[in-house]
Formats: structure tokens, sequence, C-alpha cells
């Protein structure tokens, strides 16, 4: 019996894990992927929005202001990158600086400090590549970038450290009422627990429905996305938008913690909630949005694409509360941009209320910090030699495109919540993300899981499931 099972162990999950892991409470996660962060929190912007766009009085207003305050101090406690570059809203016409205004003051109801409207010289002395169209914009100098991967699976290392249970490949396939909470079904196992955190991203509807009579709906909103290489990485220095409208702030152009230029996404409302397929359309609709704002934007300079799904809820509010006809039936629903920024506050807010419910002792013994894995670009030439004296693996190149030694692939296979996959080895080093796209890496990097897991190369999978790797030699196919 668990006093908490919450299902989902992507951005917001993993958050009320570790906060929960605060308390003298049984713990689980489940999660239908085989790794953290394989749903909707891996493929997104990765901004730290500094909280101008949600409405006052919002709960997603308050999430956001509150969960981007907290994030410097947790990147240090659990050892993940981030940076506060600062955010600029473009507006294109003078008729629109009524709107800019309106932005301002609602960013200032919610509490966001120090944002301010420029105009273009003093825009275009911060930001030498903006569009000579953009006419003034609203700067914000909280928001940030953050590694989306890195906070996910950094919540999550440390709950599992801090004694909670995660288990991977456990789709959710049945929630029934029992007379002490709740009972889960799984395709192979079945769980009881007293309360349910349901973190289910954009099937949090499909559990939510199957507890309750009062219905939600969530629609998933496609998002698509180019990846540009890092030596453009610089072209801008902040995280670039327009002006805010119907589907939200639109195409932006940043640059990521890892020294990439990310642009997107689009946003279209689809059925599939599955469909993180890019298309022709998209990619045009982003290239030809994002140019309005950077000039020179250098798309010759794309290394990948892909797409992210946003957990659309119909009233566009984060639901994060007990389901009134469902008690300890927890929702944690709707989570859609500013979700990532505000996941440190939903973790926080998730675990009042379960602590309101069960009234648990706090631990003692909390482990509050995390350390990431080593990266030696960051150690100095003699550092790094000794290392490698120490630890030979650190003195062998994996990924020549990002520089990922041996070492630091060892290191993500066999901390808590290793890695099992070539994914799951990518979002922890970055091998893989360079500009060859794992061409060189992968068959190297596959016989060090291989070797470590103790597994035939046949049964490695890029990220679980069906996607394996290897089918049969060359000879089985003549």
């Amino acid at each position: 019996m668990y006093d908490v099972l919450i299902i989902g162990a992507g951005v917001c999950g993993s958050a009320a894990a570790r906060e929960l892991s605060r308390y003298q409470l049984k713990i689980g996660v489940l999660e239908k992927g085989e790794d953290v962060c394989s749903g909707t929190s891996k493929a997104n912007s990765g901004i730290v929005h500094a909280g101008f766009d949600a409405k006052p009085g919002s709960l997603m207003a308050e999430m956001n202001v509150k969960g981007n305050a907290m994030m410097e101090e947790l990147s240090k406690e659990l050892d993940f990158s981030f940076e506060r570059i600062g955010s600029l809203v473009l507006c294109f016409q003078e008729e629109d600086l009524d709107k800019l205004e309106d932005l301002k003051h609602q960013g200032e109801k919610n509490g966001v400090p120090d944002i301010q409207i420029i105009r273009q010289e003093a825009l275009r002395e911060m930001e030498p590549n903006i569009s000579h169209e953009a006419v003034a914009s609203l700067y914000a100098p909280t928001g940030g970038i953050v590694c989306p991967f890195g906070l996910n699976i950094a919540l999550a290392e440390n709950a599992a450290m801090n004694g909670v249970d995660f288990f991977f490949d456990k789709e959710v396939e049945r929630i029934e009422k029992s007379e002490e909470g709740y009972r889960v079904i799984t395709g192979d196992q079945v769980f009881e627990t007293k309360c349910i955190i349901n973190a289910a991203g954009v099937y949090a509807d499909v559990f939510h429905n199957m507890v309750s009579e009062q219905k939600i709906h969530i629609t998933a909103r496609k998002g698509e996305y180019y990846l540009l290489d890092r030596s453009v990485g610089d072209h801008v220095n902040h995280t670039i938008f327009q002006l805010p409208g119907k589907y939200g702030k639109g195409v932006l152009v940043t640059p990521t913690v890892h020294g990439n230029l990310l642009v997107g996404p689009t946003a279209k409302d689809i059925e599939n909630k599955e469909g993180t397929n890019t298309t022709a359309e998209g990619m045009e609709e982003v290239a030809k949005k994002a140019v309005r704002s950077v000039e020179g934007l250098p798309l010759r300079q794309v290394i990948t694409s892909f797409t992210g799904l946003r957990a659309h809820e119909e009233g566009h509010e984060f639901i994060i509360e007990e389901v009134k006809d469902a008690p300890g039936f927890f929702d944690c629903a709707g989570i859609e941009s500013p979700g990532l920024t505000s996941a440190p506050a939903i973790g926080v807010r998730l675990a009042e209320l379960v602590s309101q419910k069960l009234h648990p002792e706090k631990k003692e013994d909390f482990i509050s910090k995390r350390k990431g894995i080593l990266n030696p670009q960051k150690l100095s030439r003699e550092e790094w030699r000794e290392l490698v004296k120490e630890n030979p693996a650190y003195g062998t190149i994996i990924c020549r495109c990002e520089s990922v030694t041996e070492g630091e692939i060892l290191d993500a296979i066999h901390r808590p919540l290793g890695a099992r996959s070539l994914d799951g080895v990518k979002r922890r080093t970055r091998a893989g993300m360079g500009r060859c796209q794992s061409g060189f890496c992968a068959p190297k990097t596959m016989e060090i899981l291989s070797r470590e897991w103790k597994i035939p190369m046949e049964e490695l999978t890029k990220a679980g499931g069906n996607s394996k790797l290897l089918v049969g030699t060359t000879k089985d196919s003549l």
C-alpha cells in the first residue's frame, strides 16, 4: 500500500515526488515510458517565463511567478543548467503600443519585477540582429532559459535519493476506488494507494474522467521547432517573443543553455495525443514567422527539427486541486506553457495539498542536494589530466560533436534512475545532440549500454517500447 502514487514522471510529477519525499510517506511514480521526461516535458522551448502573459489572479500566473523565483536556487541545489538572460516581446506597429502597455501592466499585477518598455534604438543596442520592423519591446530581465531534461531528471533523481519508487513501462489502464483509497491497474501489476496525483500531461483528462463525474477535456496542442547549430547560438542574446495572439506567445527565437539557437513553436490543436511528427507546413510557418523578429536568421544551420505537445485545458488554466467527488485524487492537469517554469511551485503546491490530507511528519534526513554528471569541459586542462589518471574513461571521446566522454556516459547509466536507452543517454549527456545527430556516436554508445546493462545489442532501443535499433544482421537480409 502506497500513501501516494503519482501518474507521470514528467517535470510536474517529478517535482511533486521530490517535494513529497520531504515527508515520511511511501511514494511511487508510475511512468508509461521507459524513462523520466519521455512525454510532454521532453519537447518544449526550455524557457523560464517571467510571468507577464497569464491572466492576473489566475493560478497560472501565481505558479509562473513563484516558479521563476525558485529556479535559480533550485538549479544550485540540484545542479542543472539555468541562465537568467531576460526576454523581449516585440511590437511591430505603433498602433499596437497600447497592447504592449497592457502586457506590462498585466505583468506588474502578477508581480513580475523590473519590466519596462524600450524603444527601437535601445532595443537594437541590446539585440543588434533584431528586426527593423520592431518599434518597441517589453523587456523582462527575470526571463531565463533552462535545460528541460536537466530540470526533470534532477528532480526525479533527488526524489529517488529520498526513497521514492519509480516504475517505468507501467501504463495505467484503469483506476478503481477502494476502501482505503484507489486501486491502479497497469498491464502486469496492481498498485494500492491512499492518494493519487494525476500528472499525466495530455492524458490527464483520461485519468480524471475515470474517477469523477465532473469531466474535463485536454487538447493536445502541437508545436513544431527548429534547432540550430551551436556555431550560430549567439545570433541573439535574449529570448525573443512577438506580441501574444490567440494561441499564445507565437514563434520565438532563443539561445539555449547548451549554446544552440531554438526557433518555434507552431500551435495547432490535434486529436492525436501522440502526434509528434513534424510537417512541411509547420516548419514553413516557423521559418516565415521567425524571420519577422530577427534579421539574418541562419536557418541553413538547422541540425534537427522536433515537435512537442502542450496539454491545453479548455479554460486555459492550471487545474491543481483535489477532485471534489473523488477524495484523495489530486489533479495536476492542463499544465501547458508556462508549465516548465511553474513546475517547482506546482510541486510545492501538490505536496501541501497531500500533506493536508494525510498529515505526515517531515523527515529529519531529507537530502536536498544532488550532483549532476561531471562535464570535463568545465575543468582546467590540468584537472582533466588528473581526472583521466584516476578514471581513463574520461579520456575517451564518444560523441565528437559535443565532446562527450565515456566517463560521462557511464555516469549517466549508473546514477539513480540511470539511462537504459540511446535517448536516455542523450538527454543526460548530450551524446548525439550535436551536428551529426548521433551519426557517429550511436554505435559506440550502444556498445557501452549493452556492456553495462549486460543485454544484447538487439534488445537496445532508441526510446523504449518498439523503438529497437537493430533487427538482425546484414547477412540475414540477403
